[in-house]
């Protein structure tokens, strides 16, 4: 196997410019510098990383960890933050911390232990244990999807990045209350999450814009999961007086929605409209099919990537969240006859 020796032999260079230039700790002339590179491809010769972060304090790996691995909306952001920290040159070591606080600070301190460089976490309901580690030990982190309220003195402390929730959740129910209903409940998500929170309130936000009461009757948690919003939605149509239209906080929950909806032997959108928070690729496949907000997940996991980066090159610059818009995609369910095309959410902040 070829070695540093061997490479700097080849350009006709010290073994110490050949670290320079694998490393980036000094200049180098750029003729020099492909000297090295053409060397390393002709040998094919593999840099050491363990020796490489030795020199350099960097190991060149990103920490990511989210829960719920299985939902198809993190598999996109996990693609996007994959692909985004290759780009880049980066490694990826992935965990999932299940959504329990005290899990996902043995998570933090695991990746750090493994000496990563940075870390990109989708925090949990009660994500005080793990914030407070990664202040404790500096540890660069950008908070992924679900955000966190800035502390008491008003100073950030972590990137964020995330999509709209807001908004586009109260694009779904004016839609729905455009068409005619007046009963329309919402199946949320875990309490305490920052993405139920915000969509309901975009939630309430588009029954006011529609001059529709909020009736807490119409809100159940479906927890985020499937069986959660099963039982949300019997207990929402039990009701005296039961939703016409349904709105679900997620991909996940919208299958359990439609199993209920199914149980009770209803159809949609005929005997009930539906829409979701969250597209996936087989919404196309139902019939009806599946009128959805898109977040723009890959997108979501790339800009990750590349605001943790940012950061490890600027340390003490001021922190700030980024929120991608989202795509409102007009199909069948909530009642219209026809699909129609595509329309990007009106509101969205990308600094």
């Amino acid at each position: 196997m070829p070695t540093m020796a061997d490479v700097a032999r080849h350009a006709g260079v010290s073994v110490a410019t050949v670290s320079h230039v694998l490393n980036d700790t000094r200049p180098v002339l750029p003729h020099t510098r492909q000297a090295v590179l053409d060397a390393i491809d002709q040998l094919g010769y593999t840099p050491n990383t363990l020796a490489r972060s030795l020199v350099t304090s960097r190991t060149r790996s990103i920490g990511l960890a989210v829960s719920a691995i299985r939902n198809p909306y993190f598999t996109e952001i996990l693609q996007g933050v994959e692909a985004a920290a290759l780009e880049q040159g980066y490694s990826l070591l992935l965990a999932d911390p299940h959504d329990d606080p005290a899990h996902e600070r043995k998570v933090a301190q695991l990746l750090h232990e493994r000496r990563v460089d940075g870390m990109i976490v989708a925090p949990s309901a009660d994500p005080g244990g793990l914030l407070a580690y990664l202040i404790r030990h500096r540890v660069p982190a950008v908070l992924l999807d679900r955000t966190v309220d800035a502390p008491a003195d008003g100073v950030p402390r972590f990137d964020q990045v995330c999509a709209e929730k807001a908004e586009p959740m109260a694009r779904l129910v004016t839609h729905l209350a455009d068409l005619g209903h007046r009963r329309i409940a919402l199946v949320a998500g875990l309490p305490g999450l920052s993405t139920t929170a915000e969509r309901i309130t975009g939630y309430r936000q588009g029954l006011a814009a529609a001059g529709l009461p909020y009736d807490e009757a119409l809100l159940a948690h479906g927890d985020s999961e499937s069986a959660g919003a099963g039982r949300a939605t019997t207990a929402l149509l039990s009701l005296a007086t039961p939703p016409t239209a349904l709105v679900t906080g997620n991909n996940v929950m919208t299958l359990g929605a439609l199993h209920a909806l199914r149980a009770h032997g209803l159809t949609v959108p005929d005997d009930i409209a539906l829409c979701c928070f969250d597209d996936f690729a087989w919404a196309d496949l139902f019939s009806p099919r599946l009128t959805a907000v898109a977040q723009p997940g890959r997108d979501i996991g790339a800009r990750a990537v590349r605001v943790l980066l940012e950061r490890l090159a600027a340390p003490d610059r001021p922190a700030r969240t980024v929120r991608l818009p989202c795509t409102f995609v007009h199909r069948t369910s909530c009642g219209c006859g026809t699909d129609r095309q595509s329309k990007p959410s009106e509101k969205g902040t990308t600094p």
